[in-house]
């Protein structure tokens, strides 16, 4: 079953089972989905109301992104048990000869690379969750502030949760261009994320 079809009940129970997947990687993109809810959540309490009326365009277009956002954040919790699947299924490979131990290896290597990628787009994600995130804390209904600075706080945990199921994967990657870039990405992604979260929540606090 996709775990966009399960309830939060059937999901958690699945996350504490002994599977090892679903996994951090999935938890990540959840936490990237709630957060961008939120987003979508404060520009709807925006919209309509006369105090905000400068706003309002800017905030109806801020709640479709964060809904399509919400979207990739909930294909990407799927994305990433496949991930965990594939390099299962690699490692079970028949190794008995030479040709199969290498057509292995190769298989193994291409899944690791592909169980790197996943959360590397949920930290990409988080990018843009922090934006939108940022700006309705800056221009939403000051009343939802503090549902707009858990947004933020989610886009920041969330990618550094997803940017550690990159980093463990890549681990085993023989290819070091690709670790290697892979790695500054995430380096910077990281650092841009939390000079937007720092600031926001800057703004957060001075409204309570």
């Amino acid at each position: 079953m996709s775990m966009m079809e399960m309830t939060i009940e059937q999901f958690l129970r699945e996350l504490a089972s002994d599977s090892p997947a679903p996994g951090g990687g999935s938890v990540a993109a959840l936490g990237g989905a709630l957060g961008a809810a939120l987003v979508s959540m404060v520009a709807r309490l925006t919209m309509g109301k006369e105090k905000y009326k400068e706003e309002w365009v800017l905030m109806e277009e801020l709640a479709e992104k964060a809904d399509k956002l919400r979207d990739e954040f909930l294909a990407l919790m799927d994305e990433d048990v496949l991930a965990f699947n594939e390099f299962m299924q690699a490692m079970r490979l028949p190794k008995d000869t030479d040709e199969n131990k290498a057509k292995r290896s190769v298989a193994m290597q291409e899944a690791l690379k592909k169980a790197a990628l996943v959360p590397m787009e949920t930290l990409r994600a988080c990018l843009e969750l922090s934006k939108q995130a940022v700006l309705v804390v800056e221009k939403g209904n000051v009343n939802a502030i503090t549902d707009s600075g858990t947004a933020l706080l989610l886009s920041s945990s969330a990618a550094k949760a997803a940017a550690y199921n990159v980093r463990i994967n890549l681990g085993g990657i023989k290819d070091q261009k690709f670790c290697d870039d892979l790695r500054a990405n995430l380096k910077d992604l990281l650092k841009e994320i939390d000079g937007r979260v720092i600031e926001g929540l800057k703004k957060v606090e001075r409204n309570l």
